[in-house]
């Protein structure tokens, strides 16, 4: 997904003098923004055309494993140079500013699903979601979610990302010089979470967070790794042709086993098998929370597959994907738009029912609405500063 690739010479294909980093990047990060916010609108026919309908990861997995190749590109210049307190701060600015837009959608997810019940007699979305908690225990709501220890549903991504996101300086600094300690600390650390059940916790509810810091670092760590190979000018994994058959013959199968119920019935029981035989259920399981295995492995295979090919390159500098781009490019507006657009399209739901021409309307005018945004932070003159 993002090229992790060779030579830092701006003749190269894939070099972007502008962004300082190979298209592919925002293209997908771009793709999987529009597949999290029609998923977060659901029972919509468009959901069947996700990338979680063809292989055993979503556009979570997706977006967290850019998110950290951006963050490595980002970030490990200033370690690169000498001056690691100048991307220190740059990197606790930005878990300031995920913190406040997590804060800002959580209380508009909160009012729109207010708004439903008081004016159009939909009680049933302060239902959803962990809202209801609000009703039962104020005083704790109030408490967790400031926290983060309360989170509503379609908003505990960015609590993740901004905790994955105080692991980059130490994350970078290490991996630019023990990589495999590095992966390897991160890897022991998803099993342990895998096998133990070790969590962030909850509050007021108890329980653990839905999307589990301690299993997702893997992810995050494994796309650190190379964001700092690509700024380097090489690739973390070389393009090997034998690695490509494996990472695309995962694919196939997660595609078969995804499409074909029978051919998924017969490898869920060898799992099961392997799991009775004291395989851990991390390894057999498909659990979203801890990041199990198979999922893990898909995103994985993925993003090795299609940045290893050249053809993927040159399309993703094509004119017809340049609007994943624009979306890709300024991922966390387009997010906390997408997902309160998205809490607004499930209060309209909750209200009308389904309707094909009223959710093709609504997805549509959503997806408009963020690329109007991100071209409106791409593009719009900045303010002059006035000095008196």
């Amino acid at each position: 997904m993002a090229d992790i690739v060779g030579s830092r010479d701006p003749q190269r294909p894939g070099f972007d003098a502008s962004l300082g980093r190979d298209p592919r990047l925002d293209v997908f990060r771009g793709l999987a923004l529009v597949m999290i916010f029609i998923n977060h609108a659901p029972r919509n026919y468009l959901e069947e055309f996700t990338n979680r309908n063809f292989g055993f990861s979503d556009a979570a997995e997706g977006f967290v494993f850019m998110s950290g190749i951006a963050a490595g590109i980002a970030y490990s210049g200033a370690f690169r140079n000498g001056d690691p307190m100048a991307g220190v701060t740059r990197v606790l600015r930005r878990v300031w500013t995920i913190y406040q837009v997590h804060i800002l959608i959580t209380l508009i997810a909160i009012a729109v699903a207010a708004a439903a019940a008081h004016w159009f007699g939909a009680p049933d979305m302060m239902r959803k979601h962990g809202i209801w908690t609000l009703v039962r225990d104020p005083l704790g709501f109030l408490i967790g979610i400031p926290l983060l220890g309360h989170q509503i549903g379609y908003v505990n991504i960015l609590p993740l990302y901004l905790v994955l996101m105080l692991l980059v300086p130490p994350a970078i600094w290490c991996g630019m010089r023990w990589p495999l300690i590095v992966l390897g600390l991160s890897v022991a650390m998803w099993l342990t979470a895998g096998i133990t059940g070790l969590n962030f916790p909850n509050y007021p509810q108890g329980g653990g967070w839905f999307l589990n810091p301690f299993s997702w670092q893997l992810l995050f760590i494994i796309g650190v790794l190379v964001g700092v190979a690509h700024k380097a000018g090489r690739r973390l994994v070389p393009v090997l042709p034998w690695l490509q058959w494996v990472t695309g013959g995962f694919l196939l199968l997660s595609l078969v086993w995804m499409q074909w119920p029978d051919f998924a019935a017969i490898m869920r029981g060898g799992l099961r098998a392997a799991h009775d035989a004291g395989v851990p259920v991390i390894i057999t399981g498909f659990n979203k929370t801890f990041l199990a295995a198979p999922r893990l492995l898909h995103i994985i295979a993925l993003a090795y597959f299609l940045s290893s090919f050249a053809v993927v390159r040159r399309a993703c500098h094509s004119a017809f994907v340049a609007p994943f781009a624009l979306l890709g490019r300024q991922a966390l507006p387009v997010f906390a738009l997408g997902t309160v657009l998205a809490f607004a399209i499930q209060a309209v739901k909750t209200v009308t029912g389904q309707d094909f021409v009223l959710d093709t309307l609504m997805i549509g005018g959503g997806i408009l609405a963020q690329l109007g945004l991100a071209a409106a932070k791409q593009y719009w003159p900045k303010p002059r500063t006035v000095t008196v």
